[in-house]
Order: C-alpha cells, then structure tokens, then sequence
C-alpha cells in the first residue's frame, strides 16, 4: 500500500525553527520528484518547495516559491526512503496545514509539479 506520512508538525513562535518529515511505505521515493505543499485556512494549497529525484541524479534540482526562499530547505534521504523540510525564521503567514507529495516524475519545478499521491498533512502553527 502506498502511502506518504508526514510528521513535525507543531506549535513555535515567531522566528523559531521546525523540521518537517515525509516517510514513504510501499514504493521507493528516490525515484520521483517530491514537493512539499501548504493549504492554510481559507486559502488555496501553494506549492512551497520541490525537489527532483535522487536516484536519477536529479536532486541538486530544486525549487522554492519567493515566500520561503532562503528560509526553508528541503532534502531527501534515500536510506531514510523520507523528504525532510527544514523551516527557519518561521513567520505568522507560514502557519498551515503542511503536506508532501510524490511526482511520477523525476524532475519538477513547482509550477509543473503534478503529484499522483499525497500524505495526509502535518499542522505548522506560528504564534506568540
């Protein structure tokens, strides 16, 4: 069974920090491309970061939306089989519901991405 579970989600204050985990079960995920995603209240889902495949030598390719540029970082571990989203200098406007995704393919930028599964998310909150 596939499946994408995602995990670090919490409450930090402004400027505080959080690492987010994407674990994949029933499929290696260093085949696809991978992004990660945030769906706040009352908004659209944005893509916020993506990253190509690292077992076809694609994961120096990544993208990230201007929002969060310099701010997060995403990466992947192949031994893990998990994508990771380092969060730094987290601001009220990051709060959402956080989730990664798997693309068929082996390279996407953020405006091509088109995930064929989805994890079931992981809440950021960003209050003081």
């Amino acid at each position: 069974q596939l499946q994408l579970v995602e995990s670090g989600g919490g409450s930090v204050q402004p400027g505080g920090s959080l690492r987010l985990s994407c674990t994949a079960s029933g499929f290696t995920l260093g085949y696809y491309a991978m992004g990660w995603f945030r769906q706040a209240p009352g908004k659209e889902r944005e893509g916020v970061a993506c990253i190509g495949s690292s077992l076809k030598n694609r994961d120096w390719e990544t993208d990230y939306a201007p929002s969060v540029k310099g701010r997060f970082t995403i990466s992947r571990d192949n031994t893990e089989n998990t994508l990771y989203l380092e969060m730094n200098s987290l601001r009220p406007e990051d709060a959402a519901i956080y989730f990664c995704a798997a693309d068929p393919q082996p390279s996407r930028s953020l405006a091509t991405i088109t995930p064929f599964w989805w994890g079931q998310g992981t809440p950021v909150n960003v209050s003081s």
